[in-house]
């Protein structure tokens, strides 16, 4: 339950993906709109059409996951990214954008993006986007998880890996195979709570930010098969 004199919403375990909106084309809001309405698990709880604004609805709606367009007048997606990750955030967001090119998608990922869609995605890939990322997945295409690894420094981290705990390698592990913490505390036969304090362990002895760059470095060093 909301602690008292929170603004966030009452959840229940059947209550639908709140989603909302960011892009500067209102044609295709209400495209994304019109379809997603008529999904029953998922709800658009509202519409930016900049990254300022799109911040500001975050922090008052409280959506679970943010659709958010890449190139945008004033602040871009990029730049709401970082702006979200600094208010630390718990909405994940799945970018849409007509941008194919990695030196595109690549730093949205890096500023905390948990995947990406192409905006002629198939409206049901897009609807299982969503539900994918709400569910703590990562969406990361071959390519752009190669030009990723590329980038980074393949000794970066290594020394910090071996902080790790036996536990904390498995759940890792699992993080890098696109578990959420619920299927991660299934496999492994442990509570969600636990499994969400290991995370937070990773992320902080690793020094990374994110799941995605949790993953990226159990491919990097060798954790997944």
């Amino acid at each position: 339950m909301p602690e008292p004199g929170s603004n966030a919403p009452t959840r229940t375990a059947r209550s639908p993906i709140r989603v909302l909106l960011v892009d500067d084309h209102q044609v295709v809001r209400r495209g994304l709109r019109t379809f997603l309405e008529v999904q029953d698990d998922i709800e658009v709880v509202g519409e930016a059409g900049d990254g300022a604004e799109g911040v500001a609805q975050v922090e008052s709606l409280r959506p679970d996951v943010v659709l958010m367009d890449i190139k945008m007048p004033g602040t871009d997606g990029i730049e709401a990214l970082r702006k979200l990750r600094e208010l630390a955030n718990p909405a994940r967001v799945l970018i849409v954008t007509s941008f194919t090119e990695q030196r595109t998608v690549v730093p949205a990922l890096r500023a905390g993006a948990s995947g990406y869609v192409y905006k002629d995605v198939d409206p049901e890939a897009l609807a299982g986007a969503i539900r994918s990322v709400h569910a703590g997945h990562v969406l990361l295409q071959p390519e752009v998880a190669g030009a990723l690894l590329a980038q980074d420094d393949p000794n970066n981290g290594q020394g910090r890996g071996s902080s790790l705990t036996d536990r904390e390698r498995e759940v890792l592990a699992l993080i890098a195979d696109g578990r959420s913490n619920r299927e991660i505390a299934r496999a492994l036969v442990l509570s969600e709570k636990t499994v969400k304090t290991h995370v937070s362990n990773i992320l902080m002895k690793l020094d990374l930010a994110d799941r995605t760059q949790a993953a990226l470095w159990a491919v990097r060093h060798g954790l997944t098969d």
